[in-house]
C-alpha cells in the first residue's frame, strides 16, 4: 500500500461492469468473486483506485476492514435471500426480469428509509413537499443536492444505500436550491444546513457553488452554520489537493468563512487505517487553512471497527491532525444490519473502553447513539438497581426539543441492537415520548413535532 506519486492524478472508479480489472490482479478465488457478484446484486458497489491501491491490504482478504467496508460480503444477505439470486444467475439470467424482480423484493423488505425518513421528516411549502430535504429538528435542515448523489466509493453498511440502487422513488434528490431557500427565509429557526448525500464532494466546483452561494445570502442572517457530509477525506483526498478544480472547490468553501458562517466538515471515517496515508494530513490542512472544522462521525460496524483499541487509535490520530471527534453511531435498522450490527450492551462497553483510553481533547465524540425515529438516543450507561439491570438513555437532539436532555431507562437485553427491541423498565407500558410520536406518526406530520 505505497504512497504512489501523485503528478496527472486521477479519479477511476469501479463497478461490476469492470471489477474484473481489480480482481484479476489480487488472489480471490472464484466463490469469492461469485459472491460479490451476488450480493452486488442488491446492494450497490462502487470503489476507486485510491481506496483500491492505498487503503486496502490484499494480503488479509477477507478480513481486511476496508475491504469489508467497501465491497459486498456474502453474509450480508441471509442464505435465503443469497440462495435466490445465486440461482438465478447460475442460470443464466442475470439481465432478466426474474433477476431484478427478487432483487426488489430484497431492497423492499431491508427498511430502505429508516426513522421516518420519508414519512415524518420532509417538509412543506406552499402545501407540497419539498423534494430533497429533511428537517426533522428543529435547528437542522439536510439539504440533498441532486449533482451530489452518488460517491467516490461505496461503503458496504450505509444507511443511505437506497440512493444508490436506481429506484426513484426511494431517492431524496433537490433539482435546485429555488424551493429550499425559501423555506429557510420562512423558517429563522434553522440555524444549520447538513449538505449531505450521497456525498456532495462529489460534485465538480461550479455544481458546489450553485448550492453553497445561496445559503450566503444577506437575507439568511439566522444561517449560521453550514455542515458538508462527506467522506471524500478518507476515499478521494486528491478532491482538495490535486483535483483540476481543487483550487476553486476552497475557494467556495472558503467564501462561507468570509460571511461570517461557521463552516463545518463532517468527514467519516469508519477505521484508523483511512488515516494512514500522508495525503489526508495534507487535504485536512488545507481546509482547516480555509477556516473550516472537520468533525469526525462513525458508525460502530461489525468486522469493521468492533474493537476499543481501532476506536482510540482513530480517535488519537484525528485530534493529532486538528479534527474534532464528533459521534459514534449505532448501526442503523437497514439494508445489512445483520451483519453490520452490534448490541447496544457491547456498543455501550466498546465506546466506554475507547472514551476511558484517550485525553479530554477526544472525549468530544458522543455516543453510542441511535439515529431512531424520535431523535439521537444516547445510550449513557448500563445500571444496576437492586438485582436488575437496566439501560440508561437520553436525547442529544429531538423532534421535540423539549424531549432532549431527558433520562429514561428500558430493561437490560443483552441481544437488543435498536431502540425498537427495547422494553420500558420499572413497568411503565411506553417511554415519555411515545404517546406524542404516535400522535405525530398518524398525521404523517413532517420535521419537528411542535405540541
Amino acid at each position: 500500500m505505497s504512497q504512489k506519486q501523485r503528478t496527472g492524478v486521477t479519479f477511476k472508479q469501479y463497478t461490476l461492469k469492470n471489477i474484473d480489472e481489480i480482481l484479476q490482479l489480487q488472489e480471490l478465488t472464484e466463490d469469492q468473486r461469485f459472491e460479490l457478484e451476488v450480493v452486488a446484486q442488491v446492494f450497490p458497489f462502487k470503489t476507486n483506485q485510491y481506496v483500491v491501491d492505498e487503503l486496502i491490504d490484499w494480503r488479509n482478504i477477507p478480513q481486511d476492514p476496508i475491504y469489508q467496508l467497501t465491497f459486498p460480503q456474502r453474509g450480508m444477505l441471509s442464505e435465503q435471500e443469497y440462495t435466490r439470486i445465486a440461482e438465478i444467475l447460475r442460470g443464466g439470467n442475470a439481465s432478466g426480469e426474474e433477476l431484478a424482480k427478487a432483487v426488489n423484493e430484497i431492497r423492499y423488505n431491508l427498511n430502505p428509509h429508516p426513522a421516518g425518513q420519508m414519512e415524518m421528516n420532509v417538509p412543506v411549502l406552499d402545501g407540497e413537499r419539498i423534494e430533497g430535504v429533511q428537517h426533522k429538528y428543529d435547528e437542522t435542515a439536510l439539504f440533498f443536492p441532486q449533482a451530489g448523489q452518488t460517491c467516490h466509493a461505496y461503503c458496504t453498511f450505509c444507511f443511505r444505500w437506497a440512493q444508490f440502487v436506481g429506484i426513484d422513488e426511494l431517492r431524496f434528490a433537490a433539482p435546485n436550491m429555488d424551493r429550499f431557500v425559501r423555506y429557510l427565509k420562512q423558517h429563522p429557526e434553522i440555524t444549520d444546513v447538513l449538505i449531505t448525500g450521497g456525498d456532495p464532494m462529489v460534485m465538480n466546483a461550479k455544481m458546489l457553488r450553485k448550492v453553497i452561494e445561496p445559503l450566503l445570502d444577506p437575507a439568511l442572517e439566522h444561517l449560521q452554520n453550514i455542515r458538508i457530509g462527506t467522506k471524500s477525506l478518507a476515499y478521494w483526498p486528491h478532491k482538495y489537493l490535486d483535483d483540476r478544480d481543487a483550487p476553486e472547490v476552497l475557494e467556495t468553501l472558503a467564501a462561507v468563512v468570509m460571511a461570517g458562517k461557521h463552516l463545518a466538515i463532517m468527514a467519516h471515517f469508519n477505521h484508523h487505517r483511512e488515516l494512514d496515508p500522508p495525503i489526508v494530513a495534507e487535504a485536512a490542512q488545507r481546509l482547516q487553512d480555509i477556516g473550516a472544522v472537520i468533525r469526525t462521525q462513525s458508525p460502530l460496524i461489525r468486522h469493521i471497527n468492533d474493537d476499543p483499541k481501532v476506536w482510540q487509535e482513530m480517535w488519537k490520530r484525528q485530534v493529532h491532525l486538528g479534527m474534532v471527534p464528533y459521534y459514534m453511531f449505532v448501526e442503523r435498522d437497514t439494508g445489512a444490519r445483520d451483519y453490520f450490527a452490534v448490541p447496544l450492551a457491547e456498543a455501550y462497553e466498546i465506546y466506554r473502553e475507547s472514551i476511558r483510553n484517550v485525553s479530554g481533547l477526544a472525549r468530544t465524540a458522543r455516543g453510542p447513539s441511535m439515529s431512531a425515529t424520535p431523535g439521537k438516543v444516547e445510550i449513557q450507561g448500563i445500571a444496576e438497581v437492586g438485582n436488575e439491570k437496566f439501560f440508561v438513555l437520553r436525547m442529544i437532539q429531538a423532534r421535540n426539543s423539549d424531549w432532549v436532555q431527558r433520562p429514561f431507562f428500558a430493561r437490560f437485553d443483552p441481544e437488543a441492537t435498536w431502540l425498537n427491541h427495547l422494553v420500558p423498565a420499572f413497568g411503565e407500558s411506553e417511554q415519555f415520548f411515545d404517546s406524542q410520536l404516535k400522535v405525530g406518526e398518524r398525521a404523517g406530520i413532517s420535521g419537528a413535532i411542535r405540541m
